[in-house]
């Protein structure tokens, strides 16, 4: 039985599509394999990690016929990556074995029975679908991602909160120091749903998400929200996601008002000099001083060896004279994941949180608590 016969990059591509989250790994020797069906001649090719599975369907010729089978994914992309890519190649079965041939080469794989494979089971009580262009949810995502926990007890923090309420979708992540939050219009009215996605889940959306796809259908995301799973559709990819459970902390209590000071500066100028300040920080204290007086901002950084780094900006500022500490990390992640050309830090005293926000785009807002210096 042929099971597949096309060209190198197509059938590379379909299996790049499914296999990031195939891990190396794993206490069931079956996840490390892509579960290939084909229907005629349509071959759906389906990972898992039993919380994430991932589905496409490509066009990929062979044997008219009905046939399923399951073989170790990064061995297979490790081959065809290793062929010219306008090669014609084939995959054929023949009882336990698979047999990948291009040109003069011939691969002989194991494979593992179909029925083995654990499938997800879907939810049977997803809420309405709403759609949003690829290109908007992979801002989003990038405009907050770096804001997740990672491996905190506090599981619910290790992962991303979506809300869909009314007409926005509000992407918020928090690791307990800072806060990112990032919002969308949506065309639909949307009854308030709050799912946590998993840290994996996000880094995986993130990865696999365009921002250039040439069809109207290809742009779009359909997103379906249950109480223990989330969907998503795109490009041809089914994507479906067990989330965090848990109560994410209110976020709007967190995001401060009224703050007294409004610096706006070039993005890039400040990264810069943020960068710089960085390299004579402590490996475990990453702190630096900023200090604001009329018409100019000062950053400053020093070490154990008693080494020091010290910056000037010229800024358009004429309040009072202070001082305040931060995570110097903190604030070049936010500054690096930002594409616009100025940001404006809005500050209290040196005891309270910093807003950075986004002068050209208004549903962006960054929180970062000060650390003592």
């Amino acid at each position: 039985m042929i099971v597949l016969k096309a060209a190198q990059e197509k059938v590379l591509a379909a299996l790049q599509s499914v296999a990031g989250i195939v891990e190396r790994r794993h206490t069931l020797p079956i996840l490390a394999n892509v579960l290939l069906r084909k229907q005629g001649a349509e071959l759906e090719l389906i990972t898992s990690d039993l919380e994430i599975q991932i589905r496409t369907t490509a066009q990929l010729d062979g044997d008219e016929g009905n046939y399923a089978i399951t073989v170790g994914a990064k061995k297979l992309g490790d081959i065809l990556k290793s062929l010219p890519s306008d090669q014609i190649v084939s995959l054929t079965a023949n009882q336990t074995k698979l047999t990948l041939q291009g040109g003069k080469s011939r691969f002989t794989l194991q494979s593992l029975p179909a029925e083995d494979f654990p499938l997800v089971q879907e939810a049977a009580d997803f809420g309405p679908a709403f759609s949003v262009p690829q290109k908007t949810l992979k801002m989003l995502i990038s405009q907050v991602h770096f804001a997740m926990a990672v491996h905190d007890i506090r599981y619910y923090l290790n992962g991303i909160l979506f809300v869909a309420e009314g007409k926005t979708l509000t992407l918020v992540a928090t690791d307990g120091h800072r806060l990112a939050l990032s919002q969308a219009t949506l065309d639909v009215e949307m009854p308030k749903q709050e799912v946590i996605l998993p840290r994996k889940t996000v880094l995986e959306l993130q990865r696999l998400l365009k921002d250039d796809s040439k069809s109207e259908e290809e742009q779009l995301i359909e997103m379906r929200f249950a109480g223990n799973q989330a969907k998503f559709s795109f490009g041809g990819l089914e994507f479906v996601t067990k989330l965090v459970e848990g109560k994410f902390p209110d976020y709007n209590r967190v995001i401060p008002k009224n703050h007294k000071h409004h610096i706006t500066l070039g993005r890039t100028t400040l990264l810069a000099s943020l960068q710089r300040a960085a390299i004579l920080t402590s490996e475990k204290f990453k702190g630096v001083r900023m200090s604001f007086a009329p018409g100019l901002m000062g950053i400053a950084s020093s070490n154990a060896e008693q080494e020091e780094a010290k910056e000037e900006l010229e800024i358009d500022y004429g309040g009072d004279s202070f001082e305040i500490g931060f995570n110097v990390g903190y604030l070049m992640d936010v500054l690096a994941n930002m594409s616009q050309d100025m940001v404006t830090v809005s500050l209290q005293d040196a005891n309270s949180s910093a807003l950075i926000t986004n002068p050209e785009y208004e549903g962006f807002k960054y929180v970062v608590m000060p650390m003592r210096i």
